[in-house]
């Protein structure tokens, strides 16, 4: 039997400790909407994220993520069934030899936001297995990302993760 091959999202030959900033999503395990909701907002109709339990737990993980790497994390948002930020990593880092990659940050992330959920009773896995990162080359792509991010909630119900 042959298993479908999963598609390569790493840039081949990148370092990914490298100084850099990086785009990442990171969806629930079946897309479960378990993390926040999406309200109507103010009179204007602009939205608001109401964070779950689960949702304030991966809050803190983000922050603990930050201050544990020495990275910065923002902006960043929590959706109902996935999450979306920017992962800054900057020169007061150790050696090359030692300094973890992106793959290890969003690793610790999720095992970190996933045992605090557990304690709190979730049930089930809380990611789904890898994520999207893209590699941000240059300042016009770093502000269309912040727009998108800041902007996804208004854009809920045509998010390609929205629930039909």
């Amino acid at each position: 039997m042959d298993l479908p091959k999963r598609k390569q999202i790493r840039l081949p030959d990148y370092d990914y400790s490298a100084l850099g900033a990086y785009f990442v999503t990171i969806c629930t395990h079946d897309r479960r909407c378990i993390l926040s909701s999406v309200c109507r907002g103010d009179p204007c109709g602009r939205p608001s994220l109401t964070l779950t339990e689960h949702g304030k737990l991966v809050e803190q993980c983000l922050k603990q993520t930050k201050n544990l790497y020495a990275v910065q994390i923002k902006p960043f948002v929590i959706m109902p069934n996935h999450i979306h930020f920017i992962c800054l990593i900057g020169q007061t880092r150790a050696t090359t030899r030692v300094a973890p990659t992106l793959g290890r940050i969003v690793g610790a992330l999720k095992s970190l936001s996933a045992n605090h959920c557990r304690e709190k009773g979730l049930t089930g896995s809380l990611w789904q297995r890898g994520y999207y990162e893209h590699v941000i080359r240059n300042e016009k792509d770093y502000n269309e990302i912040c727009e998108y991010i800041e902007n996804n909630p208004a854009r809920w119900v045509e998010d390609r993760y929205y629930p039909l």
